[in-house]
């Protein structure tokens, strides 16, 4: 049976979080990853089977028809672990062809409760591969993980489906080189990276015509009415999707329709919103194949190898743990 290892009281962070975003000079934010509770979680699994979001598909694709050659490279004995495993359908192939050649201890790490109980349930059942989820932050989770691995064992780390993107460029590959510090040279990340592609086709991806991206996106404002006792009013609020051409990133805002208050009490919060004000609730960064080999070389990485989907443009990229030095830390 799979068994998870629960962060202490996530209402506090999640209040604490809230209110940093919706008190920040200039643009409002909340934090991405609060998209992802059970009702965010199932919505995603929608939107990942839309015709118009193609991403989910090139990174199946990418893992059904290169697990063996992914994981050919890595020396047995390995553990995984999974930072933000979803529901953990995609990351079957990569366990299967590890389990093909030794008994496999998977860790998913997920702040998302929900999430981390479809993945539990999803594949704790495949024969040879044991489930230890982490609820909790993903470098906390990773750390965990490094820290129960036994002498002579590789980690695997998988970062799938372009979640880097979430991140701002040059926090992004703080967050690599943070990776970096937990794992032993020779160790691996398999990185996954959605590639640029036409603006209006990215448009389409996270403003698709069934509604299901913005009720995602509402999703995080009823989340804060749930479980911080928040008043906002939904039909007040507007998905909107663009393309910010400086910085190559699809953005996610709410757009207010109109000047509003909402009370957030478990945060002691008032926001006040003009009209037409946004909230900007997610960032996905577009990347090219030559700048990921780049980032692996500057965050303490070599890129070993990297599969490409050519129907939809997104990258695999396997980094190896070089040896320390001073210049990445």
């Amino acid at each position: 049976m799979p068994a998870s290892l629960v962060e202490a009281d996530p209402v506090t962070q999640f209040a604490e979080e809230v209110s940093a975003g919706l008190t920040k000079p200039g643009q409002k934010e909340l934090p991405s990853k609060y998209l992802y509770d059970e009702v965010g979680s199932a919505l995603f699994e929608v939107i990942s089977v839309l015709p118009e979001y193609g991403l989910t598909r090139a990174d199946q694709r990418i893992l059904r028809q290169h697990a063996e050659s992914i994981v050919a490279g890595i020396p047995s004995p390995v553990i995984v672990a999974e930072l933000g495993s979803g529901s953990g359908k995609k990351t079957r192939w990569i366990l299967e062809a590890l389990a093909r050649r030794q008994t496999t201890l998977y860790h998913p790490i997920e702040i998302s409760a929900s999430a981390l109980a479809m993945c539990e349930h999803e594949l704790d059942r495949l024969e040879s591969v044991n489930v230890l989820g982490f609820e909790t932050e993903y470098l906390d989770g990773l750390l965990r993980v490094a820290e129960r691995r036994e002498p002579g064992q590789r980690l695997l780390v998988l970062f799938l489906g372009s979640s880097i993107g979430n991140f701002d460029r040059q926090p992004g590959e703080q967050f690599l080189r943070r990776v970096r510090q937990t794992l032993n040279p020779g160790d691996a990340l398999l990185l996954g990276t959605d590639l640029e592609k036409s603006i209006s086709q990215m448009i389409r991806a996270y403003d698709d015509p069934t509604g299901a991206t913005a009720a995602f996106n509402l999703n995080l404002l009823a989340r804060i009415n749930r479980e911080l006792d928040g008043d906002f009013v939904l039909s007040q609020f507007r998905h909107v999707a663009r393309y910010d051409t400086e910085h190559r990133r699809i953005e996610m805002h709410l757009l207010s329709r109109v000047a509003q208050t909402a009370t957030i009490r478990k945060a002691g919060l008032v926001v006040n919103l003009r009209k037409e004000e946004t909230i900007w609730t997610e960032s996905s960064h577009k990347y090219n194949r030559e700048e990921v080999v780049q980032m692996a070389e500057r965050t303490g990485f070599r890129c070993a190898g990297q599969w490409v989907d050519l129907e939809w443009p997104f990258a695999q990229s396997l980094f190896i743990a070089l040896e320390r030095d001073t210049q990445f830390w």
